[in-house]
């Protein structure tokens, strides 16, 4: 599969499920305390830093990023999917959200004092995940954060079904931490904190917080 498949698919089927995805999601944050508390920590790092944007990249409807932008960040959204991207301006006007690829980040380079990647990544194959760290570090300014939540395991399978039926043709890659923490620190990254949920579900998450180093 090359790069145009895999991001046809995983556009396609977004658009295909974003009505009932958005209605799925709207709330689910206030089922999730400590998704929550990650997310008001990520804020607090953030101010840190400083005043100045930060990207939810792959934001679907935008519920996330508005929960951000209620957590007091200058805050957009970027997703592949432009019914995802209606959906998002629709419940979301006040907030700036656009179509886009973590593979090919139209960003400026040092743009962003934070960015945060929620699940989004579960979609994007090993190989691209190198690339994809790339884009990241590039529009963080040094020191920027970046916020990474996603299923943890050592498989991939192809969903063909999801969120009301829908029919849809995505990967979901599950990935241990260690990995993704190579990936980062090979890219540039400080990983600072890992946090695992859901130790005794079937699908487990993790979320882990890294900074920006200073660029040589």
């Amino acid at each position: 599969m090359n790069a145009d498949d895999w991001l046809e698919d995983t556009r396609t089927s977004y658009d295909t499920v974003a009505v009932s995805y958005a209605d799925q999601t709207r709330d689910a944050l206030n089922e999730h305390p400590y998704l929550r508390g990650a997310l008001a920590l990520f804020a607090d790092l953030v101010r840190t830093e400083g005043d100045g944007p930060v990207a939810d990249v792959g934001c679907g409807p935008g519920h996330v990023t508005a929960h951000l932008q209620k957590l007091g960040l200058d805050v957009f959204g970027i997703d592949l999917s432009p019914a995802m991207i209606d959906i998002a301006r629709r419940d979301h006007p006040a907030l700036r959200f656009e179509v886009g690829t973590m593979t090919d980040l139209d960003l400026p380079d040092d743009s962003l004092v934070g960015l945060l990647a929620f699940w989004s990544l579960i979609h994007v194959p090993d190989h691209e995940v190198p690339t994809v760290f790339g884009h990241f570090r590039r529009a963080l300014q040094p020191g920027g954060m970046l916020l990474l939540g996603f299923h943890v395991g050592d498989e991939s399978h192809l969903k063909t079904q999801g969120y009301g039926g829908h029919q849809m043709k995505v990967y979901v890659h599950r990935r241990q931490p260690a990995q993704v923490t190579a990936w980062l620190r090979d890219a540039g990254f400080t990983v600072e904190t890992q946090m695992l949920l859901g130790l005794d579900e079937s699908l487990p998450g993790a979320i882990l917080f890294a900074r920006n180093q200073a660029k040589a």
